[in-house]
């Protein structure tokens, strides 16, 4: 395990299917978001406390970009605050690749830099240690 550290960042990249579409131009739910959100959150409570956790809040949740079906994202978690059991950390959702259907059926351009899709702030709580 790691220490449970301010500013420990975890990360996922992942491929959003095109089952996942949801509204007209392939856009997908801000609950797509939120779920990538709870995974990197997953993974840094186990990293620190050998526990997955539990969500207890998310506050100032921002959907300042659309994530599409077919985008690579990049979701990042950041231990912003550490309590005796809870764990507070920054989010954010990156599009770091984007299908270019213009361009054919396949075509897709990496995108330099990432456009920030979605941000949140959330509090995770652990058990207590011992």
């Amino acid at each position: 395990m790691t220490r449970a550290e301010v500013g420990l960042t975890v990360t996922h990249r992942r491929y959003v299917p095109y089952s996942h579409a949801h509204y007209a131009g392939n856009l997908v739910d801000g609950a797509y978001s939120l779920a990538a959100f709870g995974d990197v959150a997953t993974e840094m409570c186990i990293r620190t406390d050998g526990d997955e956790g539990l969500f207890a809040s998310y506050s100032d949740v921002q959907f300042v970009a659309p994530v599409r079906a077919g985008d690579v994202i990049e979701v990042e978690a950041r231990m912003v605050r550490v309590g005796t059991r809870s764990r507070e950390m920054d989010f954010t959702v990156r599009v770091v690749g984007r299908g270019a259907r213009e361009r054919g059926e396949s075509a897709a351009d990496a995108l330099d830099p990432p456009l920030v899709a979605t941000t949140a702030r959330g509090v995770v709580v652990v058990p207590p240690a011992g």
